[in-house]
């Protein structure tokens, strides 16, 4: 069967999917963490249906999200088409979390058993694409004109190795957090609980796409976490929709987008 790269079949589509590239809203969104497919050739990583499903896999409901927030706002959405497993686009390759051998309590066999040749196909064939998608449409965005604030979309676990997190919705940002102090400002008083640099922070390690995109560019940018099982339920589902399209829109008026 032909390759479309070292680690993907053609049959299965490049790594990348854009929606709303024309789209007019200075907002650029990222969803690194959006699928739990994982690459045939990796086969099932050692792991059983139930965890390939699970949150290890993939931000459940971010993409739903990222894809509601594209069409209210008319903002182009870069997603990545592949599970974090498989390669975690928000991880630069020198990470060890790029390619996990271990997620919350549970070691991914496929990983730890990945060749320093296996572990670069992944590279090749998953980041470096994504990471040029994501230049590529702020460089367009640039010579257009168009302004862009980047705004990477995650949801994260209720409980993470057997601790209750009581954050419903975290806004994180790096050394610039000018979008972020916005949004938290409008998010005051929406009725879920909102903390700043919760339950990730700089020091984790999550703020790669921000730092590799955003900062170097000098693009205000921010990192938005929802806990997942806000997600999974129409009515809060809506609530946290609503609230997010909110905050994005009073802070993009807010702020002088340059």
């Amino acid at each position: 069967m032909e390759l479309l790269n070292t680690i993907l079949f053609a049959d299965e589509g490049g790594p990348v999917a854009i929606a709303r590239p024309e789209g007019h809203s200075p907002v650029l969104l990222i969803c690194e963490h959006s699928s739990r497919v994982i690459p045939r050739r990796l086969g099932d990583l050692g792991l059983a249906e139930e965890l390939r499903s699970s949150h290890i896999a993939w931000d459940v409901g971010a993409l739903d999200l990222s894809l509601f927030l594209s069409r209210q706002l008319d903002a182009c959405l870069i997603h990545q088409r592949f599970s974090r497993l498989a390669y975690d686009c928000n991880r630069p390759p020198e990470s060890d979390s790029a390619t996990p051998k271990r997620s919350e309590v549970y070691d991914i066999p496929g990983n730890i058993s990945a060749t320093a040749e296996e572990k670069q196909a992944r590279v090749d064939g998953i980041y470096r694409p994504f990471q040029a998608a994501v230049a590529q449409e702020i460089a367009r965005r640039k010579a257009a004109g168009q302004p862009t604030v980047l705004v990477t979309i995650h949801s994260f676990t209720p409980v993470f190795k057997g601790v209750r997190r009581d954050v419903e919705i975290g806004i994180l940002h790096d050394s610039d957090t000018r979008f972020a102090d916005s949004i938290l400002s409008s998010l005051d008083n929406c009725g879920f609980v909102v903390r700043r640099n919760d339950p990730y922070g700089p020091e984790d390690g999550v703020t790669h796409t921000l730092v590799e995109h955003g900062l170097s560019n000098g693009l205000q940018n921010v990192m938005v976490e929802v806990r997942n099982d806000l997600l999974a339920g129409e009515t809060s589902r809506k609530h946290v929709e609503q609230d997010l399209l909110r905050a994005i829109a009073e802070s993009l008026s807010l702020e002088e987008i340059a």
